[in-house]
Parts: C-alpha cells; structure tokens; sequence
C-alpha cells in the first residue's frame, strides 16, 4: 500500500506541475494581452494628434493627451500596491528570499498575483521605464506556491479537501518550479528559466526536481506561445512566438559578403565591453541604493498617498522627457535600404517589415524617420527589436542622450510603488550601449565587418549583467531567447566579466534590495576565515526548552512569552532524582522517559557490541544488568560540577507555578540538560488547540493520539497562541509532547567548524541546529540569524579581541 501510496504520490506531483506551467503561461497570455491593446489605443492616438498637431502648432495638447493616458494608468498600478504593498518592484528579491528559506509575509498570496499581473499592465501600458518580465516570475512563484493547496485567504469559501503537499518543502519546491516557469514564460527559455531556479532561487535542490522544473517551464513557455500564435496570427497551433520577450533572428543580409555575426577579433571589444557595463552595472545600482534609502526615510513612513503622488511624479517627468526628446532632439535618418533589396530571405524580409513598420517619422520628410521618436514612441520590444535588427543607423548623439536618460529614469523609477521589473529597461539600456559601440568601431575606426545587432545584444548583456549579476541562467535566457548557438561563447564572456567588474564594487541590485529589508539570507558559502569560529561561539546559549511531559500552564506561559519557532525537548540530569520521585507524577513521568531512553540505547549499544564480540562499557553493563539504574554513578557529580564551570541557562518553569526565584541554589539553577528531541511551536499549538493532555490521577497512555493528517491540517497559517479560547483546559493537565517530537533532527558539536554547520544548514534546509555536547546535552541552539554574514562578522572581531 505505501508503495502504491507513493506513486501516487509522485503523479499528483507531476499533474500539478504541469497545472502550474500552464497557470502561469495564462497569466503571461493575460498581461501580454492587455499591454499590447492598452499601449496601441495610446500610441494610436497620440499619433494621430501628433500628426495633425505637426500642422496646426497645437503640439501642448497631444502632450496633454499623452500624460492623460499615461498619469491614468500609472495611478490605477499605484491603488493596486497600496491594496497589496508586497507586489511592489519586481518581487525576484522576495522570491530569492522565501526560496532561501525565510518567509515575507504575504508574498505568496492570491491577493498578491492579482494585484501584481493587473497592475504591471498598467504601469506598462502607462509609459513607465520598466518591464513585465521580473513580475512574470513573481506571478509564477505565488501561482506555484498556491494552486497544489487547493485553498486561499481570499477565497475562504472555497475549501476542497487536499491532503497533499501539507509541508514547507513541498510548497518550496513548488514555488521554485512556478518562478522556473515565470521566467521561461518572459523569455520563451525554459532552460534559462530552470538554472534560474537554481542560481537564483533555491538553496536546497534536488535531482528529481530539476527534470520536474524543466518540465514545469517547458508547459509554460509552450502554453504562452500556443495562445500568442492563435491570437497574434490565427495560426493555431504554429508555435511561433515563444516568449513575451524575443528578440528576432540575427542573419546577415545574402547582399553583404564581408558581414559576420562576429569574429575573433571582436572578442577583445566584447571583454573592453563588459568592463564598461560591470561599471554602468555597479553605478546604476550605488544609485538606486542610494535612492531606497532615502526613500525608506523619507517617503515610506508618510501616508500611502505619498507613494501614490510619488508614482505620479515619475510618470509626469517621464512622460515630458520622452515627449520633448522625440520632438527636439531626434535626428531625421535615412530609411533602411535592405527591404528594397531584392535578394533577401523571406524570414528576414519579415523582420525588416516588422522592424520597419514601427519606425516613428515624426517632423521628418519623406523617406527619412526620426530616430528618437523611433525609439521612445515604440513598446519597449519594438525599441529593442529596432536596436538589434535595424539597418538604419540611429546616429551616435542619439544613442548616447536615450542611453542618459533611459539611465536615470528606469533608476529613479526602480523601487517606486507600481509592480514594475528590470530586465527590459536594462537591456534597452545595454542595447543601445552597444549600438552606440558599434557606431563608432564603423564610423571612426573603419572596422566595416562588423554586425551592429552582434554588438547591440552584447551591451544589453553586459549592462543586464553588471545590474542583476547572474552568470549562468543569464547567459542561458540570452541564448535561447536570440536562438543563436553561437552567441553562446560571447554573451557567457561578457556576462563573467561585467559580473567580476560590478562585484568588485557593490552586490547585485536584488541583493542589495534584499540586504535593505534586512532579510536573513544565507550566502552559498561562508569565508575562509569564518573557521576560525566553532559552534560554541555563534551559538545562541539562553535556551527556552520543554520537558517531555509538561503542564499546559507551562506551555501556555513559554509559547506567550517567546517568539520561537521551535523548542527543545530535554530531562534534567539530578543526583537526587529518588526524591524527587516521591509523589509528583510530572516529575515521575520525566525521569520515567529519561530513563527508557537511556535503556534503549543502553541495549543497542549491547547488541552492537555482542554483534561486534566485544563488551559494552562497564557503566552501561551495569545499566543493563539491573534494568534500571537507581543511583547515579559517582563520577556524575563531578560532571555535574564541570557543567556548572560552564555557562547555563536557568531553566524557566520546574514546577509550573513556580518560576526561577532568588532562593535557587547555583545546583538549582544551572542544570545539565539532557536532549531528546525538538518540538514546533505550531505542533504544540495545535495540541493545545485540540486539547491533547492527561490529568495526574491518569498515565500518559491516556493522552489521546493524533494523526499526521490531523497535526497538518490548519497548514499554512497555525492559529496564534493569543487567539486561542483555553478556558476549557484545567492548567494543572500534563501534555505528553513525546510522540510529536522530532526525536533525532541534526546537530552538531560545540566544537564543529562554521564552515561545517553552514553547510549543513544550508543544504538540508534547515530552521534549528542544536548544539549536543559529548554526553548528549544541549548546550546551545544555531538559527538562521546566527548564520548571517554581520553576525559571523562581529562574532569574529570578539574572537579577535579575547585572543
């Protein structure tokens, strides 16, 4: 049965998977969508009104229409956030951080994706410098985090019993496919989005996931591409648009015999290239740090409404600036000669077609278009596309003012109150860097080999590069979104270099937003030096611990008055123990478990040692000869007086009702603690809720028993012990925690170095280490803020300080 069990198991799995990619290729579908209608309604009819403004000199009211459209839209994404702050910015930091292990309160609720997916049309649609592709990651998490639980807040109503997938690791795993698929969706890369789960996203993997993800993403990018075909082009079916982001085919013109995509000696601009754009990179985000500082003290703690009119500003800026630029500075170019040119390829006659058909001819005559215009009165992929694929030249002033300000503007407007994403601006940015590049190589430099889409795409990657600092899954998404293999050798180049560059300055934008919030995240790995630190010294020493068996006012008053998300379960280790026997169940029942637990390890290491024809320790034959041991060997006492030397936490309730007091001798207050096992709080708050107890007239046999499926069932959200009605529950009863316990989690020695409980930790996912010395007492407990680089950091200055 529990073979089949987990096969079934592993195909609800796998449909659900699939479920996930096929969500969040819908919801790539439904943001698409509306951004293409909403953007060609405005763009229509502002240059309609541009048109005939060009005549009659009333320019001021098609900037009026213009701002209409744009303030309108950008203040609907701005109500949105305010509704729901967390689907502010591109949510990939809040991603990074709940797939690291740390939870950001209302990141992945229904809520969040619906204000999210509408509100980055809007601030799209609405002229913004900024892309939907971060968002499409974060929709894809909350989709993937969601859906296998079957329930949400939102929808209260709605409850379908789904007794799967009832644990933080399912949901993590879910998550990691569901941001795997938001990214294959933005990009159509399916491979790119799996290594983003794992570069980016998730620290704790595993092989069957990997095939899962990629399958996950694979039903995504094909879900999108399928609608987007039917739609766009009524060929149902025909699979030829495969993400929200394409950047068309690079080819060199039949006609043009010295053109290669790149050569050898391009190379070496490419390196010079990604210097310049890990230094771009790093001053773009010095900026916005800057910016999210000051915004954090000067805009934040103000009413919501300053966020709103905060949003407006940068829209009305925004908009004037796009607007005169086009107007002013454009230049009038000479129209691309290449769909003139008999002898080309029909695939690239229909990129010129669809490259050319955007071009803006704003004041300018006939057979000429303005190249300013071209670029800031288009879609975002259209101005993309037109940088790559375009065969006039856009000239070097420009390029150089769109790079300035599209600089400053998509800086100002990251981390305002509107969903809004990196990569397009970015690679706008890049895009236009490298055009500017290719410009000069040809025009001052006589270099008239080279292929300007080549260096177009290689600045876009060395600026993406040096913002967002991702190497591999980068290099990945850029390859499979220009589907050209060969690109593969220049972009990875580039891309390793920007990175170097930009690290040896500051981090990557999302780290450095991650770092601002002051979220707990754990790096790959720890510094060298760290392992001059043990557990002992980063440990957390002031434990707040359970007995086996305890009273439920006891429970009531630890879980009130701590913060703690787990506890461990632990017995006193007393000379006097016969004494205290006499007439107090609790304590009975304690040294009772302590006892057998000595016993079966008494006997295993018997067997063992029968097994292996030697003989078990004189202390623990003796154990097992008398079955129980009455007294406790001599030699305790000493160890009991080394324990004492060392530091110990006064253990907070041994009665219930009494609580450490000033009479307690230095013995009473510092005691061994011998380790059993770590207990919830959610496990102990559901006992609670459920009333799990026995009274002391009864044997703990009397406790009722609850199933896995009955401990897991309010998962995700436990009630709060502050909203739980106990006046049904006498405070003198006795909780029976044992069979609830994790009897054997990991732990580690005091004397294990960082390097090794990092890594631990890191990789097995873990919340808690305990910390068991070498007579299985725990003398300490490890948690993720012990683990971060400022607490190693100034745990290694004392270090340095008492040598």
């Amino acid at each position: 049965l529990s073979k089949q069990k987990a096969q079934r198991y592993e195909a609800v799995k796998w449909v659900l998977v699939f479920a996930i990619g096929v969500c969040t290729g819908l919801v790539g579908l439904f943001v698409d969508f509306f951004v293409r209608l909403f953007t060609q309604l405005k763009f229509q009819v502002v240059q309609s009104s541009v048109e005939e403004c060009t005549e009659k000199g009333c320019l001021a009211l098609s900037l009026l229409e213009l701002l209409g459209f744009n303030l309108t839209f950008v203040f609907l994404a701005s109500l949105l956030v305010l509704i729901q702050p967390v689907a502010a910015g591109s949510g990939i930091p809040e991603i990074k951080c709940y797939l690291n292990g740390v939870k950001v309160p209302g990141v992945v609720r229904l809520r969040t994706v619906v204000c999210k997916a509408t509100g980055v049309l809007f601030s799209v649609a609405g002229g913004l410098f900024v892309g939907k592709e971060g968002p499409m990651i974060h929709s894809g998490a909350v989709v993937g985090a969601g859906l296998p639980q079957f329930q949400s807040i939102s929808l209260r109503k709605i409850q379908f019993n789904f007794p799967y997938f009832r644990s933080d690791r399912d949901k993590r795993d879910f998550v990691s496919a569901g941001a795997a698929a938001g990214v294959a969706a933005a990009f159509g890369a399916p491979i790119g989005g799996t290594l983003f789960s794992l570069e980016e996203g998730s620290s704790f993997w595993n092989q069957g996931l990997t095939w899962k993800v990629l399958f996950c993403s694979m039903a995504a990018t094909f879900t999108l591409n399928f609608f987007r075909s039917g739609i766009q082009f009524g060929s149902w079916g025909s699979f030829q648009l495969p993400g929200l982001l394409n950047f068309g085919e690079f080819k060199c013109s039949e006609s043009d015999k010295k053109c290669h995509l790149w050569t050898a000696v391009d190379l070496g601009f490419f390196i010079l290239m990604g210097i310049v754009g890990g230094l771009l990179g790093a001053t773009f985000n010095c900026l916005n740090k800057r910016l999210a500082k000051y915004r954090m003290r000067n805009v934040h703690p103000k009413p919501k409404l300053v966020r709103v009119l905060e949003s407006l500003l940068v829209s009305l800026t925004t908009t004037v600036v796009v607007f005169v630029a086009s107007m002013v500075l454009g230049e009038c170019r000479q129209m691309s000669s290449s769909r003139h040119g008999g002898n080309d390829t029909l695939s690239l006659q229909d990129i010129s077609e669809d490259v050319n058909s955007s071009i803006k001819t704003f004041f300018c005559p006939n057979e000429t278009y303005n190249d300013m215009a071209t670029l800031f009165f288009n879609p975002q992929e259209s101005a993309i596309l037109q940088l790559f694929h375009q065969d006039g030249t856009f000239s070097p002033v420009t390029l150089s003012l769109f790079f300035l300000l599209y600089f400053l503007l998509s800086c100002w407007t990251y981390g305002i109150s509107v969903p809004s994403g990196l990569f397009v601006p970015s690679l706008l940015c890049g895009a236009a860097f490298g055009r500017l590049v290719a410009n000069l190589l040809k025009s001052y430099i006589g270099l008239d080999h080279i292929y300007s889409g080549t260096f177009a795409l290689i600045g876009a990657a060395a600026f993406l590069g040096g913002v967002v600092r991702m190497t591999i899954s980068l290099t990945v998404i850029l390859i499979e979104s220009t589907n050209e293999i060969t690109y593969g050798l220049p972009i990875m180049i580039t891309l390793m270099v920007a990175k170097w560059t930009g690290d040896f300055f500051n981090k990557g934008i999302y780290d450095i937003h991650v770092n601002l919030r002051g979220v707990p995240l754990l790096e790959w790995e720890t510094e060298v030096e760290m392992d001059k630190l043990r557990a002992s010294d980063i440990m957390e020493p002031n434990l707040t611990y359970v007995y086996p068996h305890t009273r439920i006012q006891s429970l009531v008053s630890i879980l009130r008055t701590t913060v703690h998300h787990a506890f461990p379960v632990v017995t006193e280790n007393r000379g006097n123990e016969r004494e205290f026997m006499k007439g107090n169940q609790l304590i009975s029942n304690n040294i009772k478990f302590k006892k057998s637990s000595i016993l079966t390890r008494a006997g295993e290491q018997r067997k063992r040692s029968q097994s292996m024809k030697s003989y078990p320790s004189s202390e623990l034959r003796n154990m097992c000869d008398e079955h129980i041991a009455t007294e406790e060997p001599p030699e305790k006492e000493d160890l009991l007086q080394q324990m004492l030397e060392r530091r110990y936490t006064p253990y907070p309730s041994l009665y219930p009702d009494q609580s450490p007091s000033e009479e307690w001798t230095m013995e009473e207050r510092f005691r061994p603690l011998t380790f059993h096992g770590l207990i919830l709080r959610s496990q102990l708050v559901t006992l609670l809720d459920r009333g799990v107890c026995y009274s002391e007239s009864q044997s703990s046999a009397s406790q009722p028993r609850l199933s896995h499926a009955e401990m897991s069932e309010d998962y995700p959200r436990y009630p709060d012990i502050h909203d739980l009605d106990l006046t049904l529950l006498n405070p003198r009863m006795i909780v029976d925690v044992t069979p609830y316990m994790n009897p054997s989690p990991f732990t580690v020695s005091p004397n294990t170095h960082v390097s090794q409980v990092f890594n631990l930790f890191r990789t097995m996912g873990l919340r808690h280490l305990p910390v068991v010395n070498a007579v299985g007492e725990v003398v300490g407990i490890i948690t993720r803020h012990n683990l971060t680089h400022e607490f190693l950091q100034a745990r290694l200055r004392q270090h340095y300080q008492t040598i």
